[in-house]
């Protein structure tokens, strides 16, 4: 069987970036407070999440990353800071830390025999970010929106995945914290879907996890 994992909110969880960017533009001399760090990394991530799918490449993500320091820097309000700093001060800030029972949760299914694939919307270097968190060594493949070309809940990075894993959809489970992007996309192509919800209880009619263990008894 495979089984397909979103990243963001499901295996890792972003860190709030602000107070590392405040600190790290006080170690080269920029004195913000918090509210303006927020307000600049908020810039950069809604830009960065209207632009996503434009990282499908190296390249293209090179580029991608330019634009989201550019407009942190405008939110910034800070003229003097140089553009090279924006953006290693922004990538810097980011740090997307592995729940507890995402590593064993992979190991698990694994061990099980089953195909397990990351879907998840992400520019191209999500396999940048999972491989030092050690999340990469129980998994065959990664399929992210920007390689598709489109973000769930579409169809097509869905249908991207079953073409990875070798799978039908009647073969497979996806799981992830998004009703929208998550449940209701993998329903629509006919993929049994499961929602992690770590703090609470999911919708009547859906099947849900508080945690990742508890995923292999479903299969």
């Amino acid at each position: 069987m495979a089984v397909f994992v979103d990243a963001l909110g499901t295996l890792v969880e972003l860190q709030p970036p602000a107070p590392r960017l405040r600190r790290l533009l006080a170690e080269r001399g920029f004195a913000v407070d918090e509210e303006r760090a927020a307000r600049g990394f908020a810039a950069e991530i809604a830009y960065y999440l209207q632009h996503h799918l434009e990282g499908s490449d190296r390249e293209r993500l090179d580029d991608l990353r330019d634009r989201c320091a550019a407009r942190m820097m405008e939110a910034l309000e800070l003229p003097s800071l140089g553009h090279a700093t924006a953006r290693e001060v922004m990538l810097a800030a980011l740090e997307f830390t592995p729940y507890p029972d995402s590593g064993p949760a992979l190991e698990t299914l694994h061990r099980g025999g089953h195909t397990v694939v990351i879907v998840s919307n992400w520019d191209c270097s999500l396999a940048d970010w999972l491989g030092p968190a050690g999340l990469l060594e129980h998994v065959h493949a990664v399929v992210t929106s920007a390689e598709a070309g489109v973000a769930k809940p579409g169809r097509g990075i869905f249908e991207r995945a079953l073409e990875v894993a070798g799978a039908r959809p009647d073969q497979t489970l996806h799981v992830g914290d998004s009703m929208d992007n998550d449940v209701a996309g993998a329903r629509a192509v006919g993929i049994r879907a499961v929602l992690v919800a770590r703090d609470g209880s999911g919708p009547a009619g859906v099947e849900t996890v508080r945690s990742l263990s508890e995923l292999p008894a479903l299969l």
